[in-house]
C-alpha cells in the first residue's frame, strides 16, 4: 500500500517507489509534518524537538509548558492567528473581524484512486495506479472545515496536494490566502530554483539561495504570466543535473499565483504554493467550499535531471488528455508571421498550396479573419467570419484547403473583446471594468467576465457557430493581455480573478466535450499561460511570440525542467528574426525547432530552391523522428545561459536510439574545443552514430563526450543520431 497509517501513534506515511512522506498528528491535534524524501522505514516523530523558545507563543492547550510552540513546529497546513509567525498555508477572516483559524484533526479516509476536484485541472490516474488520503482539520469555534488531499502515483514518484476549504458555521467567513502545499524542513541549506521572464523572452533560470527572510514569486496579472513560471525547485546547495537532492512544485492553475519560501530565525526552510493572496478575499457562506488548485511534488537523490524525467512523464501521462496525448502532433505552418492582417482567401489558400508542395501537414489561418478586424483595434468579440474578406466562406475555404493535400486550422482569442465591435456596443457590462474608471487597456483591448455564465455561454455559441463550418482540426486558443481591472457586476470582487479561471477552464472543457478529436494549442502572447493548467485541455502551448533560434534555447532549456516535449510549440521562422532582427542558418533553426511540436511561421514562397530542399529533408528527419522526441526521455547536457554550446537529446525507453542535438554559440580566434557528455545511454551497449558509422561505448559517451567540430561559421549545429547494435 502507499498509503500507511500507524494507529497507536496517528502516523501517516506515503510511500512512493523512491520517496517517502511522513506526518504526525499530536497529541493536541495539530498535524505535524515530518519527513519528505529519500524512503525511510521508521517513524521520524523523534527529529521534533521542543525548548523554550522565548518569544515564540504556546497554544492554551499546553498550559505552563514553554517549550511546545507553532512557530517551531513543521506543520502540514499552517494558519495564521495560533502562534505561527512564519508564512501561513492559510488565513481566514472571522464575521468578528479576526483573523484566527485554529485547525485540529477530525479524522480521515484512504481511497483507491486519485481524487478529482470539481471544476479544475488535475493530476489523474488509472485504477490501481493511484490512492487518495483525505485528511479532516476543523476549528471548532468557527466551524470551518479543511480537508487536506494527498494523490500518491507510487510508481511515478509523484505526490499531490490539494486542499478543501469549507464552512460549516453559522457565520460567515472570508478566505484571504490559501494554499494548496506546504512543505517544513528542520534542516538544510538550499537553493531556490525558479523561472522568471517577460513577453517574449520566458522562463529563465535564476538560482538563488534562501536566506534568512522570504523569497517570493507569483503573478497577480490574471494569468500565470511571462515574468513567473508557477513551478519552482527547492534544491541542496551542491545539487547539479546528475547528483544532489531537489523538491519540485507545479502548480496545476493557470491565474494568480503565490509561492513563497522563507528561511526562519532557527534555520528551518517553509516552501508554500497556492493562490495569489492579492487580490483575493473569497467570502464562504454557511456551507459554501472553496477548492484550491493542486500542487505537484516530487524529490529526486539524483539530481535535476531525474527530476525533470518525473515531471515529464507525470505531465505527459497523467495530466494531458485526449486524442494528441500519445498521438502524433500535424507539422504545421502558421500564417501569422507569414501575413500578419493582410491576407484573403487566396493568401492562405496559397500558403496550403506551398505547405503540401513541401510535405508540411496543415495551414493555421491565425489572427484576422473575423468581424471587422484588420489591425489588432477591433473586432474582438464579434465571432463571424468576414466572407468579404476571405473572398469565400469559411465551409469554401477549408474545402480548397483540404483539396490542396494538408487539414486546416484557426486562431480565436475567446476571452477578450474590443471596445471597437459589435459585441462591446451591445454588452459593454460584460468586459472586467472597475465602475466609475475608465479602464486600463493593453492591446487596446478589454478582458470579458468569464466569471458570468452568461458571458462564457453566448462567446461558446458564436464559437462553435465558427468551427461547425468546415473541417477545422486545429484552434490555436490566445489571450493577449492581463487582467487589470478586477470588478464584475455579478461577482463578489473579491473572486473574481478566481471565477473567471474557473470560467476558463469550464469553457475548455465543454469545447474539448463537442469536439474531442481537435487538437488545442493553448497561447497568451506565446509563453504567458504555459502552465499544467492548461495542459489539461491544450496538450502543447505556443512555447513563446519570439522564434529567433538563439533565444528558444535559452526558453526551452528553461521549459525543460518541467514540461515535456511534447507540450512546447516551435517554429521555425523566417529571418531576419522579427523579434530580434538576429540572422540563423536554416539548418540551426530546424535543430532547435526540433525539440517541441514542430512547425513553421513563414512565407515558403519567399524561399529559394535550395530552402525548399532543405525544409523538405528537415520535415522528413522530424518525422523520422517524431516518435523518439515526444515519448523519448529528455536529457540537459549544457547550459545554454553559461556554456559554449547548447545541446539536449532524447533517449527511446528501451534505449536503443538517441538523438543529440547541438548548437555552438561562441565562436573566437583559435577557437578551444566543446566536449558534450551525453546522458541516459546504456553503459555497456556499443551506438552506432548513423551519419559517419563510427561506434561507442555508452559509458565512453557519458564518461568523456564528443567533440564538437570548429567551423568558421556562426551559430552551427549538429544532430547525431546514435541506434544501439545488437
Amino acid at each position: 500500500m502507499a498509503i500507511g497509517y500507524q494507529q497507536e501513534n496517528r502516523i501517516f506515511t506515503l510511500d512512493t517507489a523512491h520517496t517517502s512522506y511522513q506526518m504526525k498528528v499530536d497529541d493536541f491535534g495539530f498535524l505535524l509534518h515530518l519527513y519528505y524524501g529519500g524512503r525511510v522505514y521508521g517513524n521520524m516523530d523523534y527529529l521534533l524537538t521542543c525548548y523554550d523558545r522565548g518569544f515564540s507563543g504556546n497554544p492554551s492547550d499546553v498550559g505552563n509548558d514553554r517549550t511546545y510552540s507553532m512557530d517551531v513546529l513543521p506543520q502540514e497546513y499552517p494558519v495564521m492567528g495560533i502562534g505561527d509567525f512564519r508564512n501561513s498555508a492559510l488565513i481566514i477572516r472571522n464575521s468578528d473581524g479576526s483573523d484566527c483559524c485554529d485547525l485540529r484533526y477530525v479524522g480521515h479516509e484512504t481511497k483507491k484512486e486519485k481524487y478529482r476536484l470539481p471544476g479544475l485541472p488535475a493530476v489523474y490516474a488509472d485504477s490501481g495506479e493511484a490512492e487518495t488520503l483525505e485528511i479532516y482539520l476543523e476549528d471548532k469555534v468557527n466551524g470551518v472545515r479543511v480537508t487536506l488531499l494527498y494523490g500518491v502515483l507510487a510508481e511515478a514518484d509523484i505526490i499531490t496536494r490539494s486542499a478543501v476549504i469549507e464552512n460549516r458555521g453559522e457565520s460567515g467567513v472570508t478566505v484571504g490566502k490559501a494554499a494548496s502545499a506546504c512543505l517544513d524542513f528542520l534542516t538544510g541549506s538550499y537553493d531556490m530554483l525558479s523561472f522568471y521572464g517577460r513577453h517574449t523572452m520566458e522562463r529563465n533560470l535564476q538560482r538563488e539561495e534562501i536566506r534568512h527572510g522570504t523569497y517570493a514569486i507569483g503573478s497577480r496579472r490574471g494569468a500565470s504570466s511571462h515574468q513567473y513560471n508557477p513551478a519552482v525547485i527547492l534544491a541542496e546547495r551542491n545539487t547539479t543535473e546528475d547528483a544532489g537532492s531537489c523538491y519540485g512544485l507545479v502548480f496545476v492553475y493557470s491565474g494568480n499565483f503565490l509561492c513563497e519560501a522563507e528561511r526562519d530565525q532557527y534555520d528551518q526552510t517553509r516552501i508554500l504554493m497556492g493562490l495569489q493572496s492579492d487580490l483575493f478575499h473569497y467570502p464562504l457562506k454557511k456551507g459554501e467550499k472553496l477548492v484550491v488548485p493542486e500542487t505537484i511534488l516530487s524529490y529526486s537523490d539524483q539530481g535535476l535531471g531525474a527530476l525533470s524525467a518525473r515531471f515529464h512523464h507525470c505531465i505527459g501521462e497523467h495530466l494531458c488528455r485526449g486524442k494528441y496525448r500519445n498521438a502524433p502532433r500535424p507539422i504545421l505552418l502558421n500564417s501569422w508571421e507569414a501575413a500578419y492582417f493582410t491576407f484573403d482567401g487566396n493568401t492562405i489558400l496559397k500558403l496550403a498550396e506551398s505547405a503540401a508542395d513541401l510535405g508540411i501537414d496543415m495551414i493555421v489561418m491565425d489572427d484576422g479573419w473575423f468581424g471587422k478586424r484588420e489591425d489588432d483595434n477591433s473586432g474582438l468579440g464579434d465571432w463571424h467570419v468576414n466572407e468579404k474578406k476571405l473572398g469565400c466562406s469559411l465551409r469554401e475555404l477549408t474545402k480548397k484547403v483540404n483539396n490542396a493535400g494538408v487539414s486546416f486550422g484557426i486562431w480565436i482569442e475567446p476571452e477578450m473583446v474590443s471596445e471597437d465591435s459589435e459585441l462591446y456596443r451591445q454588452h459593454p457590462d460584460w468586459a472586467l471594468r472597475i465602475p466609475g474608471r475608465e479602464p486600463v487597456r493593453c492591446r487596446n483591448q478589454l478582458v470579458l467576465d468569464f466569471s458570468r455564465v452568461e458571458v462564457r455561454e453566448y462567446i461558446f455559441e458564436q464559437i462553435c457557430g465558427i468551427l461547425d463550418q468546415g473541417k477545422i482540426e486545429y484552434v490555436k486558443w490566445d489571450m493577449n493581455r492581463s487582467i487589470v481591472d478586477v470588478s464584475s457586476m455579478e461577482t463578489c470582487q473579491g473572486r473574481v480573478t478566481y471565477d473567471y479561471m474557473i470560467g476558463v477552464y469550464d469553457f475548455l472543457e465543454k469545447l474539448l466535450q463537442r469536439y474531442p478529436d481537435m487538437l488545442i494549442e493553448g497561447c497568451s502572447g506565446g509563453g504567458g499561460r504555459f502552465d499544467a493548467g492548461m495542459l489539461y485541455y491544450t496538450p502543447q502551448i505556443w512555447c513563446s511570440d519570439n522564434t529567433d533560434a538563439l533565444d528558444r534555447l535559452r526558453i526551452q532549456y528553461g521549459t525543460s525542467f518541467f514540461y515535456p516535449a511534447s507540450t512546447v510549440g516551435s517554429h521555425v521562422s523566417a529571418v531576419p528574426n522579427h523579434q530580434t532582427g538576429r540572422s540563423v542558418s536554416l539548418h540551426t533553426r530546424g535543430v532547435v525547432a526540433m525539440a517541441g511540436t514542430f512547425g513553421y511561421e513563414l512565407d515558403p514562397a519567399k524561399l529559394s530552391e535550395e530552402e525548399k530542399t532543405a525544409v523538405r529533408e528537415q520535415i522528413r528527419q522530424y518525422k523520422n523522428w517524431e516518435e523518439l522526441i515526444r515519448r523519448g526521455n529528455y536529457h540537459r547536457l549544457t547550459n545554454p545561459f553559461s556554456d559554449t554550446c547548447a545541446a539536449w537529446m532524447f533517449v527511446s525507453e528501451k534505449k536503443d536510439r538517441a538523438l543529440v542535438s547541438v548548437v555552438m554559440l561562441e565562436m573566437h580566434g583559435n577557437m578551444t574545443v566543446s566536449y558534450v557528455k551525453m546522458r541516459g545511454l546504456e553503459p555497456q551497449a556499443v551506438y552506432r552514430d548513423t551519419e559517419n558509422g563510427r561506434r561507442y561505448f555508452g559509458a565512453d559517451l557519458m564518461q568523456a563526450g564528443l567533440p564538437m567540430p570548429v567551423e568558421f561559421k556562426e551559430y552551427p549545429a549538429y544532430q547525431i543520431e546514435l541506434i544501439r547494435e545488437a
